[in-house]
């Protein structure tokens, strides 16, 4: 392959990913209502891939929405030694977005208060989110965008499940404790993998994390491989736990709140139901099957 139809082929490759995220992104918005005319959506960018690649994509849909929203860019400078605090102002201006930049020195609250060795991540998160809560409601926000993406969303469900004892995730859309504010996740349909690869045609200036993210022991990272190693051996098996989560069943499950048990009774002979065959013919091969 020359050059010419190699860089065609790569513009191809490039145009189906970007409509692949605006679509996935698209799909979120309206699966969960997450945005709606008149909305101011503060747009929580720490200088990732993620959150660079969640506002390139807001920026792309609000241009042919049908419906009018603003966009605000909001970053949090904690203070971290050595962090590069002139890249994200430059690229904001540079794109033609509002901001604000928080400096907060939570770095030095969290290496103080957290022992060494120790995962930082839940002490980080609290002040970040503390911090946010204050800047949307100074700012008059709607909507607190995040840039959690599928992969993310399915490494939370496997914490809860592994260490938490819940079956619990990250949901798309959720209204703080307090009730104030209205938390959005539109990368929720989008793959980790397909972030990466945007951010890398879209030369996003990715500013590392050096504090929870440089932690080689987090339980999260670990997970993460685990799925990783899943998908290598079994592709597809992502996708299909992640469709998992969209289709739940309350009655083939154990929590007592969720779905009135006691109120179950048999109601007449009756005809075994294709769900019922279903269900004996898998017990059947569980218990029969010498392998």
């Amino acid at each position: 392959m020359n050059a010419p139809e190699a860089n065609r082929k790569q513009l191809y490759e490039a145009n189906k990913l970007a409509k692949r995220l605006r679509r996935q992104v698209g799909e979120a918005i309206a699966d969960f209502d997450l945005i709606r005319a008149g909305d101011r959506v503060m747009v929580c960018v720490s200088g990732g891939k993620d959150s660079y690649a969640l506002l390139d994509v807001l920026l792309s849909l609000r241009a042919h929405a049908p419906l009018t929203f603003e966009i605000i860019a909001v970053n949090l400078d904690q203070r971290h030694p050595g962090y590069p605090e002139h890249v994200l102002p430059a690229y904001l201006e540079s794109r033609g977005v509002p901001y604000r930049i928080v400096v907060q020195d939570t770095y030095r609250v969290v290496k103080r208060v957290i022992p060494e060795g120790k995962t930082m991540c839940s002490l980080c998160s609290r002040l970040r989110r503390g911090v946010l809560y204050r800047v949307a409601k100074e700012l008059g926000a709607t909507k607190i965008a995040l840039g959690h993406h599928r992969d993310d969303i399915l490494e939370t469900f496997f914490l809860n499940l592994f260490f938490g004892g819940k079956l619990k995730a990250m949901p798309a859309k959720l209204v703080s404790d307090d009730g104030a504010h209205v938390v959005i996740r539109p990368l929720a349909y989008v793959s980790e993998d397909d972030l990466q690869e945007y951010s890398q045609l879209r030369e996003f200036p990715i500013i590392p994390c050096d504090l929870c993210g440089s932690q080689p022991t987090l339980q999260r990272k670990q997970i993460k491989q685990l799925l990783r190693d899943w998908e290598k051996r079994h592709p597809g098996r992502t996708e299909t736990i992640f469709r998992s989560l969209q289709n739940v069943q309350p009655s083939h499950l154990l929590d007592p709140k969720l779905f009135d048990f006691g109120a179950l009774a048999a109601s007449g002979p009756g005809l075994e139901t294709s769900a019922e065959a279903s269900e004996s013919e898998a017990e059947f091969t569980t218990f029969s099957d010498p392998k």
